[in-house]
């Protein structure tokens, strides 16, 4: 199987375009509808710049969705990879049988916080009394619709992952571009009231979110079933198996608590920078916008990573220490020249994709300013999570949590509490920036010296 299987055979150049162009794509109009529900929502009639920042307040719950079911994903692409690189058919049915058993528990735990745990979250974030009920009520509805309907997210990140981990991203692509095309188109309709609905607004915007999801997680569930035929789906195999769980969370557990530190990140940040005098709540509004925009940047670098992993892992798994090495050296190159080209991007464009979503002054300036200092870190940033991606093959976890610790929580939320305590007003807020792009440098140090330490050890054994 090895011998004929492209991952073990096709230059690595050409098999790491053919298939992480899919994905990043993929990633990036993921990252795209996620903008296109801001820039509806900041043109409502009433209540726009409102309904943004309550979209901010709700965003490290959608993270912590998305690092949970991704991890998940993530652990059973390698796994898989890997298995299928060895030959080992009976292991790799149980990897995805069990990755769909734990998608359903997944999908029972946020259904249990959509009844409980919203309210209590939200409200967590009002201390001070400088954000109005109205923004909590809306962030409390939105969390409401997409907590309360997971399965969509949950399920189609491990189809993701494991159509990916075949060599099959170009339907995972399908399936996920799919999605996004019914959101960017139901948006409107739901939000404003076309076509005789009512208008939702946060609400509409949710439920559009939804429909998206459930719309890619059934194509990418059918592309599985009829492409997977390597993979046999017989019902037996979800039978819980403490051996295979545990070695799906052995590279996925470090995956998710990395993805999760995004939702500590943008929590802690909320909190930091609502808490600033005099531009708390517009600071709020404008880092959860910039948050989306820097994703269509920093998504290609994730794309990316999806490629690294399946191919280093499959062929590290196959002992082919010449391949493993081209997979990194290739996957970095390509991660580096698509950050550097989403940082010429967004310097250039700062100003017209700021006006996208209609802000007041104070808010537009901040944006901006935000845009063109975070930029500056997106090379340092990709290329650190494209070492993520390589520690994740070499199922070395441990390196890249510590890699997600540094560039999400030790080298930014101190010195941005301790620069928020320096603002007086908008002429000096901006300071603030300068630890998110400072921090992906930093971070990049300690990547590179732990890639030398360890995992250029573990594949020079190849």
């Amino acid at each position: 199987m090895s011998i004929t299987n492209p991952m073990a055979a096709e230059p690595i150049p050409r098999l790491m375009a053919r298939i992480g162009a899919p994905i990043v794509v993929s990633m990036i109009l993921q990252a795209a509808y996620n903008v296109v529900d801001s820039a509806y929502l900041a043109r409502m009639a009433d209540g726009g710049e409102a309904a943004l920042t309550a979209l901010s307040l709700a965003f490290p719950v959608q993270l912590f969705m998305v690092a949970v079911s991704i991890g998940t994903g993530v652990g059973t692409n390698a796994l898989l990879a890997r298995l299928l690189g060895q030959g080992d058919r009976e292991r790799a049915d149980r990897t995805v049988g069990n990755a769909q058993f734990l998608a359903l528990c997944i999908t029972a735990v946020f259904m249990l916080f959509a009844a409980v745990g919203v309210r209590p979250y939200v409200y967590s974030q009002s201390a001070g009394g400088s954000i109005g009920r109205d923004i909590l009520d809306a962030a409390i509805d939105y969390l409401h619709i997409c907590c309360g309907v997971p399965v969509g997210i949950v399920f189609f990140s491990v189809y993701e992952k494991v159509l990916q981990a075949t060599g099959r991203s170009l339907y995972s692509t399908i399936a996920q571009i799919s999605g996004a095309v019914v959101n960017i188109a139901v948006d409107p309709v739901l939000i404003y009231g076309l076509f005789g609905l009512p208008a939702m607004g946060v609400r509409g915007a949710a439920w559009a979110t939804v429909l998206g999801q459930l719309v890619s997680m059934g194509l990418g569930l059918a592309f599985h079933l009829h492409f997977d035929r390597e993979i046999d789906n017989g019902l037996r195999y979800w039978r819980p198996s403490r051996s295979v769980i545990g070695h799906i969370y052995a590279i996925g557990l470090p995956a998710i608590i990395s993805q999760a530190l995004l939702t500590v990140m943008t929590y802690a940040l909320n909190l930091i920078l609502g808490g600033m005098a005099q531009v708390g709540p517009n600071a709020v509004t404008v880092y959860g916008l910039f948050y989306k925009i820097q994703q269509l940047i920093i998504f290609a670098a994730f794309g990316v990573r999806d490629a690294i992993t399946p191919i280093v892992s499959f062929n590290f798994g196959l002992r082919s220490g010449t391949r493993v090495r081209q997979g990194i050296r290739w996957g970095l190159g390509y991660t580096a020249a698509l950050m550097l080209i989403g940082c010429l991007g967004v310097e250039l464009f700062a100003k017209p994709l700021t006006a996208l979503f209609s802000l007041s002054g104070t808010s537009h300036a901040l944006c901006v300013a935000c845009m063109r200092t975070v930029a500056l870190g997106f090379v340092a940033a990709g290329l650190c999570i494209a070492f993520q991606g390589v520690f994740q093959a070499l199922g070395r976890g441990v390196e890249s949590l510590i890699i997600s610790v540094c560039r999400q929580v030790l080298f930014v939320l101190p010195p941005v509490w301790v620069l928020s305590r320096l603002v007086t007003g908008p002429e000096n807020a901006n300071i603030v920036w300068w630890p998110l792009a400072l921090g992906e440098a930093a971070t990049l140090v300690v990547a590179v010296v732990l890639y030398w330490k360890n995992g250029k050890k573990l594949v020079a054994t190849l």
